[in-house]
Parts: C-alpha cells; sequence; structure tokens
C-alpha cells in the first residue's frame, strides 16, 4: 500500500499577509499569502487550516490543499471555490489583510518508481494539490499526464500550468473543451490508452469512487485525496471521520491521501 509522509512537525500557527487574490472566473479565486517565517517543508497533499477573517458567524477554520511553495519569497499558494460564506468571504479579501494559518498538516501522496506513468485526475477544488504532486512526479522521473474535468470551460483552471509538468487531458459536460462528458468517460480510460502504473484522484466523492473503481479493475494502484470537512485539523473534532478497512479513521490526521482499496467506499 505504500508509506504515507505525514507533515506532524514544524507546524506554523501564524498570520499571513494577502499578497495577491486572482479572480480567473466565476467563483474560483488564487490566494497567495506571505509567511512571516521560513516554510518548513511541504509535500504534496499537506493542507493548510485557514480562518476566515471578520466573519463572526463562520466559526471554525477551513481546510484547503497547499497549491504551490514559493520558499524563497516565503509565499504560499492556495486554490479557492466559492461554496459557502467562509469560502465567500476569503476571495473578498484585499493585498495587505492578514490571514490566520495553520499548517502543514495531514499526509501526502506517495511517490511511484522512477520511469513509472502517473495519472492524474481531479474536477473542481480537486485541483488544488496537483501543481506540487506535478512537480514531485517530475523530480522523480515520473511521466505525468493529468485530466481534469469540468461543467464548462470556465470551471477548468490552471492548464498552462499543469502543462508545465506534463500532458493536459480535459472534458467538461457540456462539451466547451476538451471531449464531452464526465472525466471517467474520457478516452483515456479506453484498454487501449489506459496504460498507467499509478492514478492519483481528488474532487467530489463520486468521481473520485468512480475512478478508484476502473483504477481497481485495471490493477493500478490509486491514492485519493478526501475532501471531509476538516475543522481542526488535529484529529480532535472527530467531524472528519472516514470508514476504512481498519475502522473509522481521521481524514484530517490519518488522511487526506489514502489508497482507494483502504477505504470502505461501497460497503
Amino acid at each position: 500500500m505504500g508509506h504515507f509522509f505525514m507533515s506532524r512537525t514544524n507546524k506554523i500557527i501564524e498570520d499571513h499577509k494577502v499578497i495577491e487574490v486572482l479572480n480567473p472566473s466565476p467563483g474560483n479565486y488564487f490566494l497567495t499569502l506571505q509567511s512571516p517565517v521560513e516554510i518548513p517543508a511541504i509535500l504534496p497533499g499537506n493542507f493548510a487550516e485557514i480562518k476566515v477573517p471578520d466573519a463572526p458567524d463562520v466559526f471554525l477554520r477551513r481546510p484547503f490543499s497547499i497549491l504551490d511553495v514559493d520558499y524563497k519569497n516565503r509565499l504560499i499558494r492556495f486554490y479557492v471555490k466559492v461554496i459557502g460564506k467562509g469560502t465567500k468571504k476569503l476571495g473578498e479579501l484585499n493585498v495587505g489583510d492578514q490571514v490566520s494559518m495553520i499548517y502543514p498538516l495531514g499526509n501526502s501522496y506517495t511517490l511511484p518508481q522512477p520511469g513509472h506513468k502517473a495519472l492524474i485526475v481531479g474536477g473542481g477544488s480537486g485541483i488544488a494539490p496537483f501543481i506540487l504532486l506535478g512537480k514531485a512526479l517530475i523530480k522523480n522521473s515520473n511521466e505525468v499526464t493529468f485530466l481534469i474535468g469540468g461543467r464548462s470551460k470556465q470551471d477548468v483552471l490552471l492548464i498552462n500550468e499543469l502543462s508545465s509538468y506534463g500532458a493536459v487531458l480535459i472534458t467538461t459536460e457540456d462539451g466547451s473543451l476538451g471531449e464531452r462528458g464526465l472525466v471517467t468517460e474520457h478516452s483515456v480510460f479506453r484498454p487501449d490508452k489506459f496504460k498507467f502504473d499509478k492514478i492519483y484522484t481528488c474532487g467530489p466523492d463520486p468521481m473520485m469512487k468512480a475512478v478508484g473503481d476502473l483504477a481497481t479493475a485495471a490493477g493500478i494502484d490509486c491514492e485519493a485525496s478526501l475532501e471531509n470537512m476538516m475543522a481542526c485539523g488535529f484529529g480532535i473534532c472527530l467531524c472528519c471521520i472516514t470508514p476504512t478497512q481498519e475502522g473509522n479513521k481521521r481524514v484530517c490526521w490519518d488522511g487526506p491521501v489514502f489508497n482507494v482499496n483502504y477505504l470502505k467506499w461501497h460497503s
């Protein structure tokens, strides 16, 4: 099943300065924060808990996968998809604002053997871990293919950045970009094309379950990063529990990355 590397030490709990807020399409934001201290090593799949400022009705921190890191300039980048009050408020931040953040949290994706082929499948906010993952795979001498899905072309982001690390395949439900349909309906899953050594996925549960089923049927190792609500990030509040082959596990502490065969998605 592989060893998952955990981020248990060197936690940063500090206010971070907003450096940039980009709005590439309605309801989607890229948020860049600057740390007041040196950033510890961050692995692909690690996440941060961000406190929503000036929002008294949003009590809990919000979990976000870390999109990218610039260690030299102490910058951390996030993808924020607006789904409620908290994420809407984060999208309204201004340059110079201060945001309290705890990181790095959780475990990370594991890397295949050098030279192996990897398929990375995501949709919605599931694209968030993929830049760091792409970087790590290329550094590990792996061949990378991304498959990104969305309802329409305005929902498909980071194409140019991801293409720096591998081929980018696209599906949209309305056919406005790439192949028409769901990500699991892309032609890459045809038996003559579905030749990978490792699959990674992040996004809505039904999508990840479908990707996991395809991987399992083909005998391909697959890891999924779950997007359960994680209020504390330290395994204390127990609101992110998920059933596994070894009982209930805390997504924020034991995950968020799990091998799909370890999860009890279909029981």
